[in-house]
């Protein structure tokens, strides 16, 4: 036979109220050390496993392959030409600023052998008006002024320098530059230089400068 309790109305209340969400309850003093004990061991393990597996593999890996002599080989190898990169850059760089120097060297001191060879020139000027100042012989100045003028030609043409050909050729704007234009003299002449203003010269074939001409039209 079960035997039933009977509540009344103000005690179902007071049940309804008094359950374990509404109180706190308190553990044993025993049991909350069980569980800071068993926390501690836990982080002394957790501190104790690696933090990465990978370290640990790249270090078996380093040992494997210093053991490995074709490894080794290889490294001795880059080592050297590395060493042969390096010994190759400064030598480039020495190179450069020496050919730089002996470039800017070459720009200065070009002109010298091209004076050297006009100073000869020079002289014959100087000794003509030396002549000239007390001359009474016309022809004897005139062909002394040859003899300069033939000499520097010479010294011209030593040097890769040519006069541009214009008088009665025809127009062509590769070696002539027209000042004007005038009747042609004759129907031949048409299209053709009928007078050089001043000459074109040339050196090594490139154009120093331009003939000017006037063109019979």
């Amino acid at each position: 036979m079960i035997n039933k309790r009977f509540f009344n109305k103000s005690d179902a209340k007071n049940q309804k109220n008094d359950t374990p969400e509404n109180h706190d309850i308190e553990k044993p003093e025993a049991v909350k050390e069980e569980i800071t004990e068993e926390t501690a061991e836990t982080e002394t393990v957790s501190n104790d496993v690696p933090e990465s597996t990978e370290d640990v593999e790249s270090e078996e890996m380093t040992d494997e392959f210093a053991e490995d002599p074709e490894v080794a080989a290889l490294g001795k190898e880059l080592s050297e030409l590395h060493d042969k990169y390096l010994r190759l850059a400064a030598e480039y760089d020495n190179y450069r600023k020496r050919t730089l120097r002996e470039k800017m060297e070459l720009i200065q001191n070009a002109g010298e052998s091209l004076l050297m060879d006009i100073l000869p020139v020079v002289d014959d000027f100087e000794r003509g008006i030396e002549v000239t100042s007390n001359a009474e012989d016309m022809d004897a100045i005139r062909k002394g002024m040859d003899l300069i003028y033939n000499k520097l030609k010479d010294f011209l043409t030593n040097h890769g320098v040519k006069e541009i050909k214009a008088m009665n050729e025809p127009f062509d704007t590769d070696w002539h530059e027209a000042v004007t234009n005038i009747p042609a003299p004759s129907d031949d002449m048409k299209g053709k230089i009928v007078d050089v203003i001043q000459k074109g010269y040339t050196l090594n074939n490139k154009v120093m400068r331009y003939s000017k001409v006037v063109i019979g039209e």
